[in-house]
């Protein structure tokens, strides 16, 4: 063998080794990269303040019904009488009869508004006042 073919040789068995090497890096990194990917994953905890059950008002009950709701849910049911009434048009949805009550007297509302107004329309539930004929008598009977 002459000098020119062992320099040539061992010239690719270089190169050789190189890509070897760089594909034996890569899948470190991707392997690295996956672990590391399913450390993050864990799944998110709903804020408990949204999903607190709230009374709707009357013009809200008509659409979505009148037992307790979440606020969350409570968007979710109005967006299901939208669809199915089909009025949204793109960036707005327009105010049928039932909306109205909810939205005044307007054509349309943006739909970035709808949540902020639905939140007015959820009361909290108040707590009931103390029983007015035990805090009235203080022990003392006129006569």
């Amino acid at each position: 063998m002459s000098a020119k073919k062992k320099a040539k040789k061992k010239a690719t068995k270089k190169v050789a080794k190189k890509a070897t090497k760089k594909v034996a890096k890569k899948a470190k990194k991707k392997v690295a990269k996956k672990a590391k990917k399913k450390v993050a994953k864990t799944k998110r905890k709903p804020n408990p303040a949204f999903m607190k059950a709230m009374t709707p008002s009357d013009a809200l009950a008509k659409i979505i019904g009148e037992k307790k709701i979440a606020k969350t849910d409570a968007v979710k049911k109005l967006w299901d009488y939208i669809k199915k009434n089909n009025l949204q048009n793109k960036k707005f949805v327009s105010i049928n009869k039932k909306l109205e009550l909810i939205f005044g007297k307007k054509d349309a509302v943006a739909v970035s508004e709808i949540s902020k107004v639905i939140l007015k329309h959820l009361g909290k539930d108040e707590k009931p006042d103390p029983d007015p004929i035990q805090t009235i008598s203080s022990g003392k009977e006129e006569g």
